[in-house]
């Protein structure tokens, strides 16, 4: 399979499939979902933290690229300020609750407003992985794979908590649907934009990887951790702890065994 067949497929691995997945987790209770939420939450800032530290970094600094320590460590700097920033300015707003200050206000039209940022900024993100993604197929194809292995596993909950978002909004389950599957399609937009361009502008590609892993650092880190320190229970933070191991260990071993 050429190089642009992978790209494509894992593009809309990240991407379609993710929506999918977070679509069937709502056809349980909302009691069952509101127990799995958490654990789906911690493997996946295992995945992202994996990712960036085991795959995504230690790429940029070795093989054909060898992009120096310093521009490494300033890039992936400037790629958490950067999120930081996009994150203030509320272009989006990663919800995995099924209300939070940000997505619940009282008003109709306060609600309705929400519903369509959360597809704008959900849109802009998922182009956003497919960049990332296509970046790291360039660098060779067991990185680009378990990127968006690490895509997919944060994208699952994320995408929950915006259907929860978008049927609070006013949507129906049908018409929330059709509209997170649209937007995850701009992954592979991304992806295939990402793909010709990069091939062209190939010093680029190591920098796109270090953001690829300050992106991933930033929202296990600031969006999704802090969320786990609502349960101190020290069985909660067994779990928590185990998942997260479990989800480094996915990213571990499909490394070892693509490599």
């Amino acid at each position: 399979m050429s190089l642009l067949g992978w790209v494509i497929i894992f593009s809309l691995f990240g991407g379609v499939l993710s929506v999918l997945a977070a679509a069937i987790f709502l056809l349980f209770p909302e009691a069952q979902r509101e127990r799995a939420m958490p654990h789906a939450v911690s493997f996946a800032i295992g995945a992202m933290l994996g990712a960036a530290f085991l795959g995504l970094l230690p790429h940029a600094v070795e093989g054909e690229f060898r992009l120096e320590f310093h521009q490494l460590g300033m890039t992936v700097l400037l790629g958490i300020l950067g999120f930081f920033l996009m994150e203030k300015m509320v272009l989006w707003r990663h919800c995995h609750a099924h209300a939070c200050e940000a997505h619940a206000p009282s008003a109709e039209h306060r609600r309705k407003a929400t519903g369509t940022l959360i597809l704008i900024g959900d849109g802009i993100h998922n182009l956003v992985d497919g960049v990332l993604i296509a970046g790291a197929f360039l660098t060779n194809i067991h990185l680009g794979v378990i990127t968006s292995l690490a895509v997919a596993a944060h994208e699952i909950p994320q995408e929950v908590g915006d259907f929860a978002v978008l049927l609070h909004s006013g949507l129906s389950r049908r018409r929330a649907f059709l509209f997170n599957i649209l937007t995850s399609i701009t992954t592979l937009f991304g992806a295939v934009a990402a793909y010709f361009w990069l091939q062209h502008s190939l010093q680029a590609v190591p920098y796109v990887i270090a953001i690829a892993a300050s992106s991933f650092i930033y929202i296990a880190v600031a969006d999704l951790i802090p969320g786990l320190h609502q349960r101190v229970d020290l069985k909660a933070t067994a779990q928590q702890l185990i998942l997260i191991m479990c989800g480094m260990a996915m990213i571990y071993v499909t490394h070892s065994t693509l490599h």
